[in-house]
């Protein structure tokens, strides 16, 4: 099958590209620019340019539609919201031109990517959610630090915006506040990129994630691991890994939302979880994820199962995957070291990992360690990685 994977310069898109290709499958990787690392694996069969969907959405549908065209049965595979959003909205015009996608509805892909929705469909399930007012004016904010204890979150309810057209428009991290007056002038700050945001009570704890591969609400494959480090300690995408059994109650809490929202194809679901206390629940990605390179490693080949469920409708459950496969993403835990360095941002209440410490872990290599990026039989990924870093901050 003929397979065209989006954001080339995301790590997923690396990961997906090695194993479509070693399951039999030709592989061409897009980017909104003329190159990517995905694009430069020895496994990639082709590249193309689309136009960045932020400013142009409707050229960005029309030149993935033109493509996936050329040849029927084309599986389209969008790696970010960025992507995911306004091919999710205009799929049909996709799908009138013979492409194959492996979504759930599309009012249910806008339900898992708004945070406000997803709380409250997780609290109507059981699940604990950290207490959480949503705030789009000045005045609500005010009134939302008078009802929840401090410290708090402010962060945007989607990680990407949509408008009816499918145009998106991406929005910040979150924001941390310890007192009212900081609440204002974080809510101000975001207020200047995105049109709602949550407030919520500050969730303690590690970052806990359960992955799934799911048909039409039902589980077929599922995936975890353990972090070690992240790229931002505040929480963020993993730049060290280790694989691990899933945690009986997170896997419990996100298979409920995932057949709530009746998922079809991959998630993540995110949760903070403090020793000894029930997992709270944080988002729903439902895309593929930035760590997904581990998973391959451990023996779950989400991309080649998503590409034998658009082909075949469904696949055989999947039981197992190797434990203690441990995975590094080189340059993300460089930034981990950038950002331990720098400091922890204002407001953020929990401790922060010392400087030297940090220096020490992340130049100890660890035996028996994968890369996200870097094999010795591909090794272009790699270099693509820190060069797509170089031109963003030059950009």
């Amino acid at each position: 099958m003929r397979v065209l994977v989006l954001d080339g310069n995301q790590n997923q898109a690396v990961a997906s590209v090695r194993s479509l290709a070693m399951a039999g499958h030709e592989v061409l990787v897009g980017e909104s620019s003329s190159w990517s690392k995905a694009g430069w694996s020895r496994h990639c069969s082709g590249m193309f340019e689309y136009p960045d969907p932020v400013r142009d959405v409707g050229g960005f549908v029309g030149q993935i539609r033109e493509i996936a065209g050329r040849r029927s049965g084309t599986l389209v595979l969008p790696m970010t919201e960025i992507t995911t959003l306004p091919l999710s909205a205009q799929r049909n015009m996709l799908l009138s031109a013979g492409a194959r996608l492996v979504l759930p509805a599309h009012e249910d892909v806008l339900r898992a990517f708004n945070k406000d929705e997803v709380i409250r469909l997780a609290a109507s399930l059981g699940t604990a959610v950290p207490k959480t007012i949503f705030v789009s004016n000045g005045s609500a904010a005010r009134q939302a630090g008078q009802h929840l204890r401090f410290p708090v979150v402010i962060k945007p309810r989607s990680s990407v915006e949509s408008d009816s057209g499918g145009r998106v428009r991406i929005t910040g991290r979150p924001l941390y506040a310890k007192d009212e007056a900081e609440l204002q002038t974080r809510y101000e700050q975001l207020a200047k990129i995105c049109s709602g945001m949550l407030v919520q009570e500050f969730a303690d704890g590690d970052g806990v994630g359960y992955f799934a591969l799911m048909c039409h609400g039902e589980l077929r494959a599922e995936f975890a691991h353990r972090r070690i480090r992240d790229v931002h300690p505040t929480g963020s995408g993993s730049a060290v890994r280790i694989s691990v059994d899933p945690d009986l109650q997170v896997r419990n809490a996100s298979l409920a939302i995932l057949r709530a929202l009746n998922w079809h194809g991959v998630a993540m679901v995110e949760f903070r979880q403090a020793v000894g206390q029930a997992p709270v629940l944080m988002e729903v990605n439902g895309r593929f994820w930035n760590s997904l390179p581990l998973a391959c490693y451990a023996g779950v080949d989400f991309p080649a199962l998503l590409a034998q469920m658009a082909e075949a409708g469904d696949v055989t459950k999947q039981d197992g995957f190797r434990k203690d496969v441990r995975c590094r993403w080189l340059l993300g835990d460089f930034r981990h070291l950038v950002e331990a360095w720098r400091g922890a941002p204002r407001g953020y209440p929990r401790p922060y990992p010392g400087k030297l410490r940090t220096l020490l872990s992340v130049m100890t290599p660890v035996r028996g360690t994968y890369h996200d990026n870097f094999q010795w039989q591909d090794p272009l990924p790699e270099l693509g990685d820190w060069l797509n870093l170089l031109e963003r901050m030059f950009k």
